[in-house]
């Protein structure tokens, strides 16, 4: 079948948009929709936003579905731009055409491991509810997605890789947008310090913490370098070259503890210490005017003697002494490593250094 026909209860909720609610056999829904996977195409580009099948989650489902007794009475919904024609029949009946002809027109907005382990199943007859919205463009298809899951136990990393691309959202998510576009712009560009070294949901070999990155481009651009660079058109443009360079410094001055390392066998690479080296960042751009590499370089090897990222010891308060791997991805520890950070900082920046002749 290329075209289906459907009899749907239509709900009245936003001035227009359709909501639609019908019954059909997963194989059906498999026909007309499509569960488009998150991925990054050859430019770095995002596609899809529907994170990718988790096979033993799929594998309890169809165990439960091949009991005689199993229900399912939450809908597997499903977005459209277009391929879907309603006639309103009255009393909050509609008739519904979808065509298939040349394409899947539907999207799978929420649902697709319940989809997915039913469409396997021979199980003649069975349906599920079919929850449909008619969206204006796929923008307002990826906006739904964003919203319908934020409060589902969807990853919230797969949720923030999507916020650059995603307009019309609440002010909750302007910030987290803000900091994730920049984050995608320090993984995938050629020529960046930490390109292909963040761990998203598109890119899972990386071992940066994404959510530890946008954490310090928030912070900055809260009350740090990155706030002095929003009020420019090319905000992320700067931004993205700040953070860039900063890193090519880091990488230089603490190669041992950076290149190639985990966030288990360098608390430089851990969470703590990227959100931690955030302010010293915005600290070397404070009082050096620091936004080159090698501007950073000269107050990052200021700083090495008080560092021990991968041996030694933190001595973070008189009475706080930690081995170097007892700093924790937690509030109160990195509160504690950014204030010895940044108080080592001041104290090795009030030295008098050593002038080169010439």
């Amino acid at each position: 079948m290329s075209k289906f026909n459907f009899t749907a209860i239509r709900a009245r909720q936003a001035d227009g948009h359709d909501v639609f609610s019908f019954a059909a056999t997963p194989r059906e829904v498999m026909a007309f929709s499509e569960i488009e996977r998150v991925g990054r195409k050859d430019d770095g580009q995002i596609k899809g936003f529907q994170r990718h099948q988790i096979a033993s989650h799929i594998k309890e489902i169809r165990d439960y579905f091949t009991r005689d007794d199993a229900l399912l009475p939450n809908a597997v919904i499903v977005a459209f731009i277009d391929g879907i024609k309603s006639v309103d029949r009255g009393n909050g009946l509609v008739d519904i055409e979808i065509d298939a002809t040349k394409a899947k027109p539907g999207f799978v907005v929420d649902g697709q491991q319940r989809l997915s382990a039913l469409a396997g199943l021979e199980k003649p007859g069975f349906q599920v509810f079919v929850s449909v919205l008619v969206c204006k463009d796929y923008n307002e298809l990826r906006q739904q997605f964003v919203l319908i899951n934020n409060t589902r136990p969807l990853p919230k990393t797969l949720i923030y890789e999507l916020l650059p691309n995603v307009e019309g959202l609440p002010e909750r998510f302007t910030q987290r947008k803000f900091s994730a576009r920049i984050v995608d712009l320090l993984n995938f560009t050629r020529g960046s310090s930490l390109h292909g070294e963040i761990r998203q949901h598109t890119n899972p070999t990386g071992v940066v913490s994404d959510t530890a990155m946008q954490r310090l481009i928030m912070n900055s651009a809260s009350d740090g370098a990155i706030r002095d660079l929003v009020q420019y058109e090319d905000r992320d443009a700067r931004a993205f070259q700040l953070v860039s360079e900063f890193f090519h410094a880091v990488a230089t001055v603490y190669g041992p503890a950076w290149t190639g390392m985990t966030p288990r066998f360098s608390r430089l690479r851990h969470g703590a210490g990227i959100v931690a080296m955030g302010f010293v960042m915005d600290h070397l751009y404070s009082v050096e005017g620091a936004i080159q590499r090698h501007q950073f370089e000269e107050g990052l090897r200021l700083l090495a003697p008080y560092t021990a990222w991968t041996s030694g010891q933190w001595p973070l308060e008189a009475w706080d002494t930690r081995p170097w791997n007892g700093i924790q991805n937690t509030p109160s520890d990195i509160d504690l490593l950014t204030r010895y950070l940044v108080s080592s900082l001041k104290k090795a920046l009030r030295k008098p250094r050593r002038v080169a002749n010439g």
